[in-house]
């Protein structure tokens, strides 16, 4: 028995599917296209439990519904490497024999057969016979002489056959290689014993040549089929070739040729895809080897080849395994895990189901594109990058088409080719930074990529032929998500990520950040240790963003200069307290603005959003003689600007209420400056801020210090909602302000903040500005009968823990 039988161990009760036109022989690898309903349903039961399947030749070609009586019991036990649906709802399938058995008895016939069957243990001698090794030469020399008659075999073949030394072997190659009647082929598969085999498979040859020589001829037939009359005339072109003295390069060429069409055989492309390769293949055998458009021609076909047509890995769908590897990679990013752990939910109970198109948005360096290649890990998937920042021409999507010079594909099949596989998470990078000029439009071109709709029939120019896209998990990443065009937009997912709080900075740095610079500079922990408070401070006074970048540069700045005290032998290790970092790394580069130490009139405490996560932001005002001008500095943008007029209209407008006089406005002139005037400030959420400024101001009545505020306010007084709560909160409570006033249309985003964080802070929900009022003076200016009785009718809802 052939060793490489020992290595699979066969069920015994196996999937029968009846095959037409052909009898497999084992070591074989050959597709099958599939159709009837019941062989197709074999075929499936195959898939799900182990990829066995039994083939046996019908008795009867035509019969479109053979019952066991007319089915070979002797056939072939292989395995299905490949499987693909075809759009006419037939099954393609690349098979490999495996072994010879023989039917022992039909277990079940609906909805297909299933049998029972014994392998055949077949023994090939150890050491030929004189007589074993003379069949075998004869065998091969009669085949040659068959081709030499103009039988339509591949020269190839005599190549292989060179190589066995097994006489079972050799017969069962030359055999299948015979294109003899499936009674032929089956008489030859029947046979037990390799060296009786191979004496009835050269009777076979022998009966060949003699037919050969009756019907040799030597022009191409018309009743030919196509490609053996195209076999024919490059036979006929090659013996030209070689009476020229050319015969090397045309050797040479169609061994190219030869190899080209295997691997178009194991590209499994699609039917129509295969057919256009083929043509071009033919033309490319037409060509001299080295005309320009040779060279063109094979750079397509190689292109074509070696893409991951029909490979795919298997999704690992384990959501706790998937849980798991996103948790040890990445701190927080909840709602991106769950959205992972969501997909491969869903695709573990329907087997099929178009991969997501996400959009990671954030600031920079907060693990989007990080986070992509922990969820090819997690899901057992291959991982390519797309960098799509400053790309401007259309065709780097697209592709070229193949008339160009230098003509390649697009970046999505570029990478389609480099992942090996149909179905690999894909991170298109910085999509947001997408531009355009007179070369085209590539958000344009991205369209048809990220729409499930529509790229499974993704066109590239370059291979001219639809790419099924479908299965691929494109995860695209983003800094400011107004940039990307709406259409573009439409198409994904969107999940914001948002900036790390000092807090995370500290539980990452702790995790991650800190082992990883102290093994790449060099150091054993035994050298160095990082205290909380030294890596607080780092965070506080020497980085200023959303992300970990700068963070981390700054652990690994700290690393190199205790490596340096290590190696000049002035330190064996260090402990980087706080006063460590200063001494290491110098004066702090960022300074936080102290805190209020006691009530103020006209500075109010407001928060504001920036992509390094929130900040606290002191608004002052000034009141001088004049005729009721407003002035505004500190680098304010236009929104803001408008917040402050409104503000100074409301507080005119009820003038009354607050018990202002109105003649004040009329003899004095305000000014409302926000420090940091070198910082563009801008955005809708202070003109809470700013309207209780100018009330404070006008009233000269103090400000409690120990609230901070934000949310847009209107012309008649109401409070809107703002965004980046979450950011504000923390930002108050890192300067120890724990009395924080939101809208109340923002109690639902109190959910996205930590517990631990959330109970130490008091949120005051608010609905109007007299609200707001109400609970920073401290000196209350009188109000109306009618004010008093909104606040009390909100007085109840106020407070939230």
């Amino acid at each position: 028995m052939s060793s490489d039988n020992k290595l699979h161990e066969i069920p015994k009760s196996l999937p029968l599917l009846p095959v037409r036109d052909m009898v497999i022989f084992p070591y074989m690898i050959l597709p099958l296209y599939v159709g009837r309903e019941s062989s197709i349903k074999a075929v499936e039961k195959a898939l799900t439990n182990n990829r066995y399947i039994f083939l046996a030749s019908q008795v009867e070609v035509n019969e479109e519904d053979p019952s066991h009586n007319s089915i070979y019991k002797v056939g072939t036990v292989a395995m299905i490497m490949r499987m693909r649906k075809l759009s006419d709802g037939r099954v393609k399938i690349l098979v490999q024999g495996i072994s010879k058995a023989v039917i022992e008895e039909f277990t079940s016939k609906k909805p297909f057969f299933e049998v029972n069957v014994q392998k055949v243990e077949e023994q090939e001698p150890v050491k030929l016979s004189v007589d074993a090794e003379a069949l075998m030469r004869n065998a091969r020399e009669k085949l040659e002489k068959l081709i030499g008659l103009g039988k339509l075999l591949s020269p190839d073949i005599l190549v292989v056959l060179d190589d066995v030394t097994q006489p079972g072997r050799l017969a069962d190659l030359i055999a299948s290689n015979l294109s003899l009647s499936v009674n032929d082929c089956q008489r030859v598969l029947e046979v037990i014993d390799p060296v009786d085999r191979l004496y009835l498979v050269d009777e076979i040859l022998s009966l060949e040549i003699e037919n050969m020589k009756d019907h040799k001829n030597t022009s191409p037939n018309p009743q030919m089929s196509k490609s053996q009359r195209e076999y024919f005339l490059r036979e006929q072109m090659r013996a030209i070739k070689n009476e020229l003295g050319d015969g090397a390069t045309g050797d040479a060429k169609s061994d190219e040729i030869e190899d080209y069409r295997k691997k178009i055989t194991d590209a499994a492309m699609p039917e129509k895809v295969e057919e256009e390769v083929s043509k071009q293949l033919g033309r490319l055998e037409r060509m001299h080897p080295d005309s320009s458009e040779s060279s063109m021609l094979r750079s397509y076909i190689d292109w074509m080849v070696d893409l991951p047509w029909s490979k795919k890995t298997v999704d690992n769908l384990d959501v706790h395994n998937a849980k798991k590897v996103l948790d040890d990679d990445h701190y927080d990013l909840n709602k991106v895990k769950d959205r992972i752990l969501e997909f491969l939910a869903v695709r573990s109970l329907k087997n099929e189901i178009k991969g997501p198109i996400l959009c990671l948005a954030g600031p920079p360096g907060v693990g989007k594109t990080s986070l992509g290649k922990s969820i090819a890990k997690a899901m057992g998937r291959n991982y390519q990058r797309v960098s799509l920042g400053g790309l401007k021409d259309e065709a780097e999507i697209r592709g070229h088409r193949r008339t160009y010079v230098g003509a390649l594909p697009g970046k999505i099949i570029q990478a389609m080719k480099q992942a090996k596989t149909k179905n690999p998470v894909i991170v298109l990078d910085e999509i947001d930074k997408l531009g355009s000029d007179f070369r085209g439009d590539p958000s344009s071109a991205m369209l048809e990529v990220l729409d499930p709709e529509q790229n499974s029939t993704f066109k590239d120019n370059y291979i001219n032929a639809d790419f099924d896209l479908s299965e691929v998990l494109f995860i695209a990443t983003a800094n400011v998500v107004e940039n990307i065009p709406a259409a573009l937009k439409d198409r994904m997912e969107m999940i914001y990520i948002p900036g790390y709080t000092e807090n995370d900075k500290l539980l990452i740095s702790k995790a991650h950040l800190i082992q990883r610079q102290i093994e790449q500079n060099g150091l054993k922990p035994s050298q160095i240790s990082f205290t909380e408070e030294g890596i607080k401070t780092l965070i506080a006074g020497y980085t200023r963003e959303a992300g970990l970048r700068n963070l981390e540069r700054e652990i690994g700045s700290v690393c190199r200069k205790v490596a340096k005290l290590i190696v000049t032998d002035k330190a064996k290790k260090v402990e980087v307290t706080a006063e460590a970092v200063y001494e290491l790394m110098g004066p702090p580069h960022f300074m936080r603005d102290p805190r209020l130490t006691e009530d103020r009139v006209g500075i109010v405490t407001g928060l504001a959003w920036t992509q390094a996560g929130g900040e606290i932001l002191y608004v002052e005002t000034l009141a001088m003689r004049g005729n009721g001008g407003l002035t505004l500095t500190g680098k304010l943008g236009d929104v803001m600007k408008e917040s402050a007029s409104a503000a100074m209209s409301y507080a005119k407008a009820h003038s009354k209420q607050l018990g202002i006089d109105e003649a004040w406005f009329d003899s004095h002139h305000i000014h409302i400056h926000l420090p940091a005037g070198a910082i563009p400030k801008d955005g809708p959420s202070a003109g809470v801020t700013l309207a209780t400024a100018i009330v404070s101001l006008i009233t000269n009545t103090p400000v409690r210090m120990d609230v901070a505020m934000t949310g847009e306010l209107t012309l008649t007084g109401r409070v809107l909602p703002v965004g980046g709560i979450r950011e504000k909160a923390l930002a108050a409570l890192n300067q120890g302000i724990k009395n924080i006033i939101i809208p109340v249309s923002n109690k639902k985003d109190l959910e996205d903040i930590p517990k631990e964080f959330k109970e130490k802070i008091n949120f005051i929900l608010v609905e109007n500005i007299d609200e707001v009022l109400q609970v920073v003076l401290l000196n209350k200016p009188s109000v109306s009968e009618e004010d008093k009785k909104i606040k009390k009718d909100s007085s109840s809802r106020r407070l939230v823990a």
